[in-house]
């Protein structure tokens, strides 16, 4: 790799990964001499732009281009534009578009440029007086320039600006200041590049002596309600995510209709690109029945008007709300909203803040190169339980480890709930690396206190906005005789395996029952993962058979009670995993365990224990993940049965 290029990602990494300049897919930067030009495609981001991630242009091609003439329709010359800077790229075998600013690039005569949207500086940019504290406090070869629609337009307008520019100073701009969109800033070094943002930060802090406070607030109880109804009603087509913010910011904007009125049009055309144009604002302080209802009314409302869901919703007591339909996106609407929150707050330092126009909003609206930007940001991803949100207790590792897995790689956001920390974050930030629009979440828990049962539902309603599958999968395994068996040890395997699955469909099923109440036919699930030994008994091994027997009995209560919520109950029944640290811990595995305790007659070693077990199976196998994910996703997709105890046990129980 050329050190200029290397510089270049450096530099778009150090500004890229800070939310104060640049969030989601936007911002861009560019690198080039006098032959080529390298610049970051459209729909990547700077913080973790790579080498792949670049484009390299044929300057000479470009300059053949932008001398030519366009269309004035906006739409035809944009699709001129763009097929010409395709055809001026230089082995771009992926077939990435080079961004929407690269004409602007390509103009620029120093080295490297450097397009963010910084905070604070577009706090000022963002206001009502920016022209005139940039005149009076910024140096004089500041080029300012009024906000134009981006593309060729505004490149057209900062050609001619440039131009006059480099008549009056003999170089070429530094610093471009753009009202309601960003900063260029542009040298020869990146070092220079930074020294010139430093410089522009400094002036706009020293005029601004507001401060914004994002402290997190703890969520009302009554979001717990909330959230999940608000999930369905906005999943007229297409289940959404949602996902709730709360901060001493979000709560000064969201505390009437008048503050509400400070954040309810955009100011820069990703606002528009990410969050659509406008908010949705529920004042109700009330009950969450009263609030759903308001926001029941105000959603018709804005369907009607605009044709579409909000992306944005605020709500007076409960915070700033994201929806979409990944959560990889939720997150970056909450980053722009929440900047835009910021900007308004902070330019009142600049007599206030200047939102686009109606015209300005529409021009972004249907323009087809952010369009695709946007999209391109989305990612793509495909899978079975695509964007459900899935609770799997017992997760850290082992059989519900695997199952966590193949949910999130099958597109689920994934809940890990267990009591091994360390276990629980490292499965979940391996799967998060990989992933693509979803997401894994950790969230300590043990499944035999109410409370804590409670906490992670309320956990995974804040982060994802509702749930659809509840696997409760979590237990333990003492093995031993009625001489054995100690009391403590009794009550301990029938509080987790008994009374957690118990108090996970108890509190999850809170959840989906609203969920049921709006959006009608709306099938979710709980899954309890059995085993064979609650369908047959297990010799020396009655506590674990004896909670496992009683989960089928919960599994057929449940199914009865819930069912007219669409909620489905099923119990799926594994055979012997052999391979997972319940049989094979060294210390502390059922072959051990079964080896000690003399339950296999004249095994004389673990080996002994295993083949012996696996003779029990016509299929001559322990089962795997693969065996009980299939059982499961067909419990998933189905609708039409619940109360059953499915055997996954390779014919060693066989239903009568």
């Amino acid at each position: 790799m050329e050190k200029s290029v290397a510089d270049l990602l450096e530099i778009s990494h150090l500004y890229g990964k800070n939310n104060e300049f640049v969030i989601g897919g936007g911002g861009n930067t560019s690198w080039k001499d006098e032959n080529f030009l390298f610049v970051k495609a459209s729909g990547t981001q700077l913080g973790s732009l790579t080498e792949q991630g670049l484009i390299k242009l044929n300057r000479h091609s470009l300059d053949e281009l932008f001398s030519g003439s366009f269309p004035e329709n906006s739409y035809q010359r944009d699709q001129m534009i763009i097929a010409g800077l395709m055809k001026s790229c230089i082995d771009n075998e992926r077939n990435l578009r080079p961004s929407v600013e690269t004409p602007l690039h390509h103009l620029i005569r120093y080295k490297y440029v450097i397009h963010t949207h910084p905070t604070r500086l577009n706090a000022m940019l963002c206001s009502v007086d920016c022209k005139e504290v940039i005149k009076k406090n910024f140096p004089g070869d500041v080029l300012y320039v009024e906000y134009i629609d981006p593309g060729y337009v505004l490149f057209k307008k900062l050609e001619s600006e440039i131009s006059e520019y480099r008549k009056k100073f003999s170089k070429d701009p530094s610093i471009i200041l753009v009202q309601n969109h960003g900063v260029f800033i542009s040298a020869d070094t990146c070092e220079e590049v930074s020294r010139l943002y430093e410089k522009c930060l400094n002036i706009v802090n020293g005029l601004n002596s507001y401060e914004f406070d994002i402290s997190p607030i703890p969520q009302e109880e009554k979001s717990i309600e909330v959230l999940p109804a608000i999930r369905m009603l906005l999943s007229e087509t297409g289940t959404k995510i949602i996902k709730v913010r709360q901060n001493e910011l979000i709560k000064h904007f969201t505390a009437d209709q008048k503050m509400a009125e400070m954040v309810s049009l955009p100011f820069t055309p990703d606002n528009i690109v990410y969050c659509k144009a406008i908010p949705l604002y529920v004042e109700s302080l009330g009950n969450p029945a009263a609030i759903i209802e308001e926001f029941k009314l105000k959603l018709a409302q804005y369907r009607s008007d605009y044709g579409s869901a909000p992306k944005i919703i605020l709500i007076n007591g409960i915070g700033l709300i994201a929806a979409d339909e990944s959560i990889k996106m939720v997150d970056i609407l909450l980053d722009v909203f929440e900047d835009l929150m910021k900007i308004s707050y902070l330019s009142q330092a600049f007599g206030g803040p200047h939102f686009l126009t109606d015209e300005q909003i529409s021009f972004i609206e249907n323009w087809e190169s952010e369009n695709y930007r946007h999209n391109m940001s989305r990612g793509s991803s495909s899978g079975k339980v695509m964007n459900k949100i899935i609770i799997v207790t017992g997760a850290a590792q082992g059989f519900g480890g695997g199952i966590a897995e193949d949910l999130f790689h099958q597109g689920a956001n994934i809940v890990i709930a267990d009591l091994n920390e360390s276990k629980g974050y490292a499965l979940a930030e391996e799967l998060n690396n990989g992933a693509k629009n979803n997401k894994a979440i950790f969230i300590k828990t043990d499944v035999s206190s109410a409370s804590s049962v409670q906490e992670l539902v309320r956990n995974t309603v804040s982060e994802f906005g509702g749930l659809d599958v509840f696997i409760s999968n979590a237990g333990i395994l003492h093995a031993g005789s009625l001489e054995d068996m100690t009391p403590e040890i009794f009550e301990l395997m029938t509080k987790v395996n008994y009374t957690g699955y118990f108090l996970g469909a108890k509190y999850a099923s809170a959840v989906l029952k609203t969920q049921s109440k709006y959006k009608q036919g709306y099938f979710t699930d709980i899954i309890q993962i059995n085993s064979k030994s609650g369908l047959k008994g297990s010799k020396k091994n009655f506590a674990y058979a004896g909670g496992k027997f009683g989960g089928v009995g919960l599994t057929q209560s449940f199914a009865l009670e819930l069912i007219e919520y669409h909620i489905k109950v099923n119990s799926i029944c594994p055979g012997n995993f052999f391979d997972g640290p319940l049989w094979s811990d060294p210390e502390r595995g059922l072959f051990v365990q079964y080896l000690n305790s003399g339950k296999v007659p004249n095994a004389k070693t673990v080996d002994d224990v295993k083949r012996f077990y696996e003779k029990q199976v016509p299929a001559g196998r322990g089962c795997t993940v693969e065996d009980v994910m299939k059982a499961i996703y067909y419990v998933i997709e189905q609708e039409y049965e619940t109360g059953q105890a499915i055997p996954v046990t390779g014919g060693q129980v066989m239903l009568s």
